[in-house]
């Protein structure tokens, strides 16, 4: 008897939760005390518990003392249980670019103190290593992986700030240590390396690109020309050439007959910043790099009394690093405006400073448009795109 009712008020809650319609008012007081309105299927407005408020849109001025404010206003607010900490710290975390602080290590040991101490200590093994307390430590992960992307080496102290909130054996110091063990390693290992923090103004950004692209031959020299020292120039602007002592021989053996060409705008970027230069390309060289073979014996040849090897051909020459297989780079430059114009004044200078061939060949300006906008599309107007191209 008991099994049947059972059954039947199985039954009954089914039809009463999937097809509420099908079910009256008194077979579900009857059975099971409520009204069918308990069986309505939730909306997604229901489903949200908790509405988090981005506080960190609503700030006029973007900076780091007003970054830090609103930080300190939340652990005020929140002194004593700290809710809503993890979605405080992404919200936080998303907006670092726009505040200028996410190179920053003491933002970033702000956010972590935001967290409260002691309570998301494991206590035994277990419980460290099935990630006891997962929202809060994927939380510190994700922050640590935002250091490590923008190149913010963590220093001992953080390590300490960690170990108090999560203990020694817990996924965030143990991510501390990697970075810890991997970062100094591959900080300084760039052969070209640029200052800590960069230039924001665009004439020293340039110099550091032009210097950095031009490293590849030792005897390169870094000149800076002033548009305003040429005649009739219409610009009023700066000029970051390069040109070493084999690109001057180079040019000198470019025949008067054969043009060359100024190319550009290309672009070098340095940590984000973009920066235009333009080169100065010769027609590309033919080389013969047939190589006379020492051990060959099919045709050996007597050496008699005054014949001597032919030792040059045992030799190769080999192409400098200014010859490539599209052509031979002259010279480079960054001007302040891009113009047609400034580069023009380029070329007198270059010509006036050890280049007097360059008032007789034929030079030919292939220029792009100097404008350009950088964007990055986000996930719906990639979305978009799918859909369109079906």
């Amino acid at each position: 008897m008991l099994i049947r009712r059972l059954l039947q008020r199985s039954s009954l809650l089914f039809k009463c939760k999937n097809l509420p319609g099908q079910c009256s008012e008194n077979v579900t007081k009857r059975y099971f005390k409520v009204s069918p309105l308990h069986f309505k299927e939730q909306t997604k407005e229901d489903k949200t518990s908790v509405t988090i408020r981005d506080g960190f849109q609503e700030v006029r001025d973007k900076n780091k003392d007003t970054y830090l404010q609103m930080i300190n206003i939340y652990i005020d607010k929140e002194h004593v249980y700290r809710r809503g900490h993890v979605e405080f710290i992404y919200a936080a975390l998303k907006h670092m670019k726009e505040f200028g602080v996410h190179r920053d290590l003491e933002v970033y040991r702000t956010l972590i103190d935001v967290l409260p101490k002691g309570k998301f200590v494991a206590q035994n093994l277990i419980q460290a290593e099935f990630m006891h307390y997962p929202k809060q430590q994927q939380c510190i992960i994700d922050l640590l992986s935002q250091m490590e992307e923008n190149n913010v080496l963590p220093d001992f102290d953080m390590e300490d700030q960690l170990v108090a909130i999560f203990g020694r054996r817990a996924f965030p110091v143990r991510r501390y240590w990697r970075m810890m063990y991997w970062m100094p390693k591959w900080r300084y290992a760039s052969p070209f390396p640029l200052p800590d923090p960069l230039p924001k103004d665009t004439y020293e950004l340039a110099k550091l690109a032009i210097e950095r692209i031009s490293n590849v031959d030792p005897t390169n020299q870094v000149t800076i020309y002033q548009t305003a020292d040429i005649k009739d120039s219409v610009d009023d602007t700066w000029i970051i050439s390069a040109q070493s002592v084999s690109q001057k021989r180079l040019l000198s053996d470019n025949s008067v007959k054969v043009p060359v060409f100024v190319e550009g705008p290309f672009t070098v970027f340095l940590r984000g910043n973009y920066i235009n230069y333009f080169i100065l390309r010769g027609q590309p060289r033919s080389f013969d790099d047939t190589l006379e073979n020492p051990d060959n014996v099919e045709n050996i040849k007597a050496p008699f009394f005054n014949f001597k090897p032919p030792i040059e051909n045992l030799v190769k020459v080999m192409p400098s690093v200014h010859e490539q297989e599209d052509g031979v780079i002259y010279s480079l430059c960054a001007t302040g405006t891009s113009s047609k114009d400034s580069l023009l004044s380029w070329i007198r200078h270059l010509e006036l400073d050890g280049n007097p061939i360059l008032a007789e060949l034929p030079i030919v300006f292939t220029l792009k448009s100097s404008t350009r906008e950088i964007t990055v599309e986000n996930e719906s107007d990639l979305e978009k795109k799918r859909i369109e191209d079906g």
